[in-house]
């Protein structure tokens, strides 16, 4: 008996370890994701860039990126992890975000761009047998009547090309998150599928040319940046911890995005305060709270007793 109790206790600090380290990892990509949604904006809203332009570059800098840290740790060929299916969705995710934005209001484009994520993730999710409860299915609804709530005052009549656009383009970040589920290595999977992107990537940049060539010296830093660190290490992160989280806990953590961007905006691009994103914000808080409370754990050997 004396011997079990260590085993036991050693058994929950790596359970308690294991469930901070993807507390942690998922609040680094949550965060991540909001900052390329503020270094898009910084750079679109005062004409440094324009959105082809933007996104080129961001998708270039980030391959560059994961390619000198797998040359730096001497690791195996770029693209030998990672699958042409995530690429495609990857790189058909980024085109059509680019052009569906063209056409659509923010509002009505981050609610179909996270309305149609949230279906594929949790369509994936219970296509492979995932189940998820009465609780998060509440929380989901809940999290869901904040996103409205926040992007209330943008909504208008989608034009259907720019719907559907937008609408491929959440399909398309849905199945890259998707095929994340089992990466064994995050940072040579990722790798691999931006590899693999760089014919979206070419043909992206030259489609930029074409139809506007209008980027100055910000505009290129700041879409550098986000391809840098928001994006290619921030998909790194995200291919981390979803193997943890399930497609549905993963699909519904990432309607936490558009608080933190909105947070963000008002402290570093001067956007002023809003009601509806204040009570928005906690509507969706306190979906994600019910949708990912757990009980807490409690040692096998408290439990003996």
């Amino acid at each position: 008996m004396l011997r079990t109790a260590p085993r036991s206790g050693s058994a929950y600090d790596a359970r308690v370890l294991g469930a901070l380290s993807t507390f942690a990892l998922t609040t680094a990509t949550m965060v991540a994701f909001a900052a390329n949604s503020l270094l898009c904006r910084a750079a679109l809203r005062g004409g440094a860039i324009d959105a082809l332009g933007f996104t080129a570059i961001r998708l270039a800098s980030g391959t560059l990126v994961l390619v000198a840290i797998l040359q730096a740790r001497r690791s195996d060929e770029p693209g030998r992890d990672g699958s042409w299916w995530a690429a495609i969705a990857l790189g058909g995710y980024a085109i059509a975000f680019s052009l569906a934005y063209l056409r659509l209001g923010a509002g009505t484009g981050a609610l179909l761009q996270f309305g149609s994520t949230q279906f594929t993730m949790i369509g994936g999710g219970l296509w492979r047998g995932e189940r998820p409860s009465l609780r998060q299915w509440v929380g989901l609804a809940v999290a869901a009547a904040g996103m409205v709530v926040i992007n209330l005052p943008g909504l208008e009549a989608p034009p259907s090309s720019g719907a559907a656009l937008m609408i491929a383009a959440g399909v398309g970040w849905g199945l890259y998150s998707l095929s994340g589920r089992g990466a064994r290595h995050p940072i040579r999977a990722t790798a691999g599928n931006f590899v693999r992107c760089l014919p979206f990537t070419v043909a992206f940049s030259a489609l930029a040319l074409a139809v506007s060539a209008q980027v100055t010296l910000r505009g290129a830093v700041l879409a550098a940046v986000s391809g840098v660190v928001t994006t290619g290490l921030g998909y790194c992160l995200w291919y981390a911890v979803l193997p943890s989280l399930g497609a549905a806990r993963g699909a519904i953590v990432q309607l936490s995005v558009p608080v933190i961007a909105a947070v963000g905006a008002i402290g570093l691009l001067d956007e002023p305060p809003r009601r509806d994103v204040a009570i928005g914000g906690a509507i969706i808080l306190g979906g994600l709270a019910l949708a990912l409370w757990q009980r807490r754990l409690v040692p096998a050997a408290a439990v003996a007793r």
